[in-house]
């Protein structure tokens, strides 16, 4: 619920997960550790789904310690309360711009990913390793499931999505970076959910091949897990213009932009082992999901 981008959003969605039973709203900052600490006696929850970070690559370059407050210090309470509530599974959200500086595709869990390019991405990679400390010490299983470019209907508006539809609809220049030749595994919000729930319901356990002499980076002799979640179907940023324009109905000013600093040039997931783990792999192509986005802007907006 914080201001980094439109809170009413924010608010917009939270109205409508209030009719569900069973569920509870509590306004607690990540980094209130006395709060957080009481939550997960109170609740005493099985299972853990921490999706909550401070987002977005860019804006990691402006304020850096908005992502070592949230993402790292927030996410060790979250830990903390996990291992005194004795929670039976951690499942969160990690990131595919971990993979950084890497052109070996597709990305696999499997390989190293050791030279982010942004400290969004930097503390991503801290957060699993912070979990398979957990998961070493004190047996929590952990699940971290790395996102490639989440897309879709009540998304963030910081995504480019969310931008182009909002300048395309008013006219303006779009602003495309590497002049469009950009490629991203863009998965939509249902896959990403679907995957989610999934992983839930199957608490990581140690990999029994594991070994110290040739370490594999996505499990461990701990009830640690890494699963990369994405639609494994690459798309260069200036085709999902293309079928953007066609649901917008309109065209849209390119100015074409050299790469940004922090961005990588492009994304790939691997999700052989999400697969093997839930039997589900993300599929729903750009030309179903953005369609979808652009009705649902169109609605809440009334553009």
């Amino acid at each position: 619920m914080n201001e980094y981008y439109d809170v009413t959003l924010k608010q917009a969605r939270l109205e409508r997960l209030k009719g569900f039973p069973n569920f509870r709203f509590e306004h607690v900052d990540l980094t209130e550790r006395d709060r957080i600490s009481a939550l997960f006696a109170a609740v005493a929850p099985e299972t853990v789904v921490n999706l909550a970070a401070q987002a977005g690559v860019r804006y990691s370059l402006v304020n850096p310690h908005a992502y070592a407050e949230s993402n790292l210090n927030g996410f060790l309470n979250v830990l903390e309360g996990c291992r005194q509530a004795s929670v039976g599974h951690l499942v969160y959200a990690s990131s595919s711009s971990i993979y950084g500086g890497s052109t070996r595709m597709p990305f696999s869990v499997h390989d190293s990913a050791d030279h982010p390019l942004s400290l969004y991405a930097a503390t991503k990679k801290a957060n699993e390793l912070m979990a398979h400390t957990y998961s070493h010490l004190f047996g929590l299983p952990t699940t971290g499931l790395r996102f490639f470019t989440v897309y879709g209907p009540w998304g963030r508006p910081d995504m480019a999505l969310f931008i182009f539809t909002r300048a395309i609809l008013a006219g303006q220049p779009i602003d495309v970076f590497n002049h469009g030749k950009m490629q991203r595994d863009f998965t939509y919000v249902d896959d990403i959910v679907e995957g989610v729930v999934r992983v839930m319901q199957h608490p990581a356990k140690p990999n029994p091949d594991w070994t110290s002499a040739d370490p594999d980076p996505a499990t461990s002799n701990a009830p640690f897990r890494i699963h990369n979640i994405g639609d494994s179907s690459p798309v260069q940023l200036s085709r999902l213009i293309d079928v953007l324009e066609d649901a917008l109905g309109r065209k849209a000013i390119r100015n074409l932009m050299p790469l940004q600093p922090g961005d990588v040039l492009s994304t790939f997931a691997d999700v052989t082992s999400l697969e093997e783990v839930i039997g589900f792999r993300p599929g729903i192509p750009i030309e179903v999901g953005v369609p979808r986005f652009v009705e649902w802007y169109r609605d809440f907006y009334q553009v």
